[in-house]
């Protein structure tokens, strides 16, 4: 009887890690392809509007801002599920919503990181993540802030995240940084700043970068695919 028991239990122990290894293969295998159960599988997955996603850039200023914060991730957003479908609000060029598929397959080898407040259940309720939207929307059709100034006027990917948080939650993911914290000596990252500044690098700008919000003690990882 104790035979029969154990050997119960070991295939029920087999089939559902089956399961789950199959499920997962067909959620990464529709993150790659076009395929219609992308968002069914997304929402068997548990994303949830308010998460944080983070991508490696394919843009020509990726490698100097991966070197500058000694980080794999150059680009980051805020994940929105708007009427049954997940959209990603970021800014590029200019601030707006993009679709969580177009902008997986926007990055470096398709790859991503989400990520998500460890007492999300708590803090982002239905109208906490609403005054969210109500901050973000107030920058849609901004243009992209070359030049990391901490203003509302432009902004850039991570300080949009950061904005959006603040404002809207009253939660800072990250502290706050200035442009000499982060490791410019490489060339990558010399050639970008005589580029963008000339001689006059504001080395005292307030910043905010995907690695420092990737970093936080206050997320935790919900999915990352590779």
């Amino acid at each position: 009887m104790k035979k029969i028991i154990l050997t119960i239990l070991i295939l029920t122990t087999l089939g559902f890690g089956l399961y789950w290894s199959i499920e997962m293969y067909q959620f990464a295998k529709a993150i790659k392809e076009d395929t219609p159960r992308f968002v069914e599988l997304l929402l068997k997955s548990e994303i949830k509007s308010g998460d944080i996603i983070f991508q490696t850039s394919k843009s020509d200023q990726s490698k100097a801002i991966q070197v500058a914060t000694n980080s794999r991730y150059s680009h980051m957003g805020i994940i929105y599920e708007i009427d049954g479908q997940f959209y990603v609000y970021e800014a590029v060029q200019p601030v707006k919503l993009t679709l969580l598929k177009e902008w997986i397959d926007r990055g470096e080898n398709g790859h991503f990181v989400i990520k998500r407040l460890k007492n999300s259940d708590e803090v982002l309720t239905p109208e906490t993540l609403n005054r969210m939207k109500q901050v973000g929307e107030k920058f849609q059709g901004r243009n992209y802030d070359l030049y990391f100034e901490w203003s509302d006027e432009k902004i850039y990917c991570s300080e949009l995240v950061w904005k959006i948080y603040k404002e809207g939650a009253n939660i800072e993911i990250g502290e706050l940084e200035k442009l000499s914290d982060f490791n410019l000596k490489k060339k990558v990252v010399q050639q970008k700043l005589k580029e963008r500044y000339g001689d006059k690098i504001p080395m005292d700008e307030k910043v905010i970068s995907p690695a420092e919000m990737f970093d936080s003690d206050k997320l935790k990882i919900v999915f990352k695919n590779n």
